[in-house]
């Protein structure tokens, strides 16, 4: 999230100054406007903090090379000389953007954070010992204007929120409200165990699907570039000689022919619906669309639906605190949940119940049609006995043992299927060639007994 700086003059003519984070101007200008339409102003110009490359000397020191973010080059240049420093030379980075960090990094800064938090060490060390500690460049300056902007006096959210592109906007979010809250400590700890649990499916979404199917996509290409290409180059051999080919090489001739005469249709009957598919899953509908039906697939939908809980359950877990102000709580748990369908319907469904008909947690939730009966069951039974929080987080461990065990069993299945698919396929490579080497041409005039 890039920052912005407006300057302005409302009706008395009085200047105005404020600052904005937005992913790029035409957001920070749309934001600009709600603003300038409410504080009435008029805008006189909208500054962009960017790294400058400055190069600075003090007395006979050697010179030193250095970045810092500013608004323009003179603001840098008359910061340097405020703190004593000789400007040599000060230039805008050409290439001013930063690589996404690993989600391994932000993980362990993350858990090392809640780790440092549960030992009573104070935010500001906590931040500074992290940020001296981290390798990666991306992540280890966030955190360093994580701790200047803190120390500024800015708010948590507003602070964190300007990190998206480093942390993620779920972690920014969550760290946001875990700096304005009074337990840091179990966000933290929610957050890291939130992250580390999406890694672990995803690793095992990968090893369950992504792996499997590249094996058997390869696997049909080296059998399509046999039957295609290296096949017929042998059986042709034996045409030559007027023999009758065995049904199988007779079969797989026909097959290598088939593809040769219409290459280009098979090729545009495949790669053109997947483009389309995978165009369309990109947009916002699409995706909408995928993660309203995906959940309703057998064995991995199930999956993919009782983790959406889960991660709803967990997340709601660390934010609830039993007052009337869970309705954000709600929100941020379901825009966690990834799944756009999910997150709709309580969005659309749930909250407006709670809010416009005084509807309980519960019974709204049942209402949205996607969560499993049991888990309606079990957060029932805790609004009845007033110990929400506690089952909710029982809901969450619970489904995620589940899921973790299935998706064992599934990989193991996967592999096993993989395996016998292999097997076939190079059984019936093995079985055409093997039916191609024991054929014999009959040369003429000799009689083979």
């Amino acid at each position: 999230m890039a920052e912005y700086r407006y300057h302005g003059m409302n009706s008395a003519g009085r200047p105005i100054q404020g600052l904005l984070t937005a992913k790029n101007k035409k957001s920070a200008m749309l934001k600009l406007t709600e603003l300038m339409r409410v504080r009435r102003f008029n805008l006189n110009s909208l500054e962009k903090k960017r790294t400058y490359v400055y190069k600075v000397s003090k007395g006979n020191e050697r010179a030193v090379r250095g970045e810092r973010k500013a608004y323009s080059q003179e603001e840098l240049s008359r910061a340097l000389r405020a703190i004593g420093y000789k400007v040599l030379s000060v230039r805008r980075k050409p290439l001013d953007f930063r690589m996404s960090p690993p989600s391994s990094d932000v993980v362990m800064f993350i858990r090392l954070g809640a780790d440092l938090l549960r030992e009573k060490l104070p935010y500001d060390e906590v931040l500074e010992l992290l940020g001296n500690d981290i390798q990666n460049r991306t992540l280890r300056e966030a955190i360093k204007e994580i701790s200047s902007d803190l120390k500024e006096g800015r708010e948590g959210k507003e602070v964190f929120g300007k990190q998206e592109d480093a942390l993620g906007r779920f972690p920014a979010h969550m760290l946001g409200v875990a700096a304005q809250s009074g337990n840091m400590v179990e966000i933290y700890e929610s957050t890291a165990k939130f992250l580390e649990r999406n890694q672990a499916f995803k690793k095992s979404l990968r090893s369950a699907l992504i792996m499997p199917c590249v094996t058997v996509f390869l696997l049909l290409c080296a059998v399509l570039f046999y039957v295609g290409y290296i096949f017929p180059e042998t059986a042709e051999m034996f045409l030559k000689f007027d023999m009758k080919l065995p049904p199988m090489t007779r079969f797989t001739l026909d097959v290598s022919y088939f593809l040769r005469d219409n290459i280009i249709l098979l090729l545009i009957g495949t790669f053109v619906p997947i483009a389309v598919a995978l165009k369309l899953a990109f947009t916002n509908k699409g995706r909408f669309l995928i993660d309203k039906y995906i959940i309703r697939l057998p064995i991995i939908g199930s999956l993919l639906h009782k983790t959406s809980i889960e991660i709803f359950c967990r997340v709601f877990t660390a934010l609830y605190s039993g007052s009337g102000e869970n309705i954000e709580v709600i929100r941020t748990s379901a825009e966690a949940c990834r799944n756009r369908y999910m997150e709709r319907q309580i969005k659309e469904i749930a909250i407006p119940m709670m809010i416009k008909e005084g509807k309980g947690l519960v019974e709204s939730l049942e209402r949205t049609g996607v969560f499993t009966e049991n888990a309606l069951n079990r957060l029932r039974g805790g609004a009845e006995t007033g110990t929400l929080r506690k089952t909710a987080l029982q809901v969450a461990n619970y489904y995620e043992k589940e899921t973790t065990y299935k998706m064992k069993a599934i990989i193991d299945w996967v592999q096993v299927f993989i395996a016998f698919f292999v097997l076939i396929v190079m059984t019936g490579i093995t079985v055409v060639s093997s039916e191609t080497a024991i054929m014999k041409p009959t040369m003429p005039g000799v009689t083979v007994k």
